[in-house]
């Protein structure tokens, strides 16, 4: 009933924001012209991620339902594989072809570009779009308007191939300090972006990971969340095992009882090796 009273503009916003179990109860609550607006309005990363989690049904019905240029967007960004540059990237950026002048370069973005994601970097890209340049918006601002981009625009572009694991291009822009960087095809065509909020998405998810598989838990927070009773059976071959293996280890001190009374230090330094041994193994 909230979510109802906010107008298409915070819909959106609020919507893109909300936990995925959520958004799938709006979806499945409001109206399904309400539905296709909202969704509609929403940017393309942000539109993918949420059909990845939706039901295969549903996410055919809403992209069938898309206009032209959105449904292009979300089907290119849902064609690469999970986990790649591509799937995190949007295709909402500031292109510029070359040849421009700085002065034609911001009347282009002021009139085409005011929706777009960021506008900090600009691509400069041949009639092909092959990507040569970059250039920034403070670079642009700051320069003489009948200059040409090119002139002022920097060769050295930090990029990453849409095959590029997710992980690998995090550490690329935490390695340059970006807020954006460029995603290219195998042709070196411009194909999307990648901006420093899906970077830090990318790596709360990369921690969580991790945590989980040091708290032994897999498959994420669907499997924290599970029921007892799955748990119990994925966990409980290997707590047999474990048990097994002791239980092995016990029979084999057993005969040495008498030997490790008269020198308690043993009683001591068993432990000590085992612990190490399972370090060395776990490492392995």
């Amino acid at each position: 009933m909230a979510f109802r009273l906010l107008n298409k503009t915070q819909a959106t916003d609020v919507f893109e924001y909300l936990p995925q179990e959520i958004q799938e109860d709006l979806i499945g609550s409001l109206h399904n012209v309400q539905v296709c607006q909202i969704v509609e309005s929403m940017r393309p990363d942000d539109r993918a991620e949420l059909f990845d989690e939706l039901p295969a049904g549903i996410a055919k019905r809403l992209v069938q339902q898309l206009s032209p240029e959105e449904r292009q967007a979300t089907t290119t960004i849902l064609g690469y594989a999970e986990g790649t540059a591509g799937r995190v990237m949007t295709t909402e950026y500031v292109r510029l072809r070359q040849g421009l002048t700085v002065g034609e370069a911001l009347s282009k973005i002021r009139l085409a570009d005011r929706d777009k994601k960021t506008v900090y970097y600009a691509y400069v890209t041949d009639n092909n779009r092959k990507l040569k340049q970059v250039v920034s918006l403070r670079q642009l601002l700051f320069s003489i308007p009948d200059v040409r981009i090119e002139d002022i625009a920097s060769d050295r572009v930090i990029k990453a191939k849409t095959e590029m694991p997710q992980e690998e291009v995090a550490q690329l822009m935490k390695r340059y300090d970006l807020i954006a960087v460029p995603v290219v095809d195998r042709e070196e065509r411009l194909v999307g972006i990648i901006t420093v909020d899906d970077v830090v998405d990318i790596l709360e998810q990369e921690a969580t990971e991790d945590i989980q598989k040091l708290a032994g838990v897999s498959g994420g927070d669907e499997s924290s969340l599970s029921h007892p009773l799955e748990k119990l059976r994925n966990r409980l071959p290997w707590l047999v095992g474990v048990m097994a293996l002791y239980i092995g280890a016990s029979s084999a001190i057993a005969p040495f009882q008498k030997t490790i009374s008269m020198v308690p230090v043993l009683a001591v330094i068993m432990p000590l090796f085992s612990n190490t041994g399972e370090q060395w193994a776990s490492k392995l």
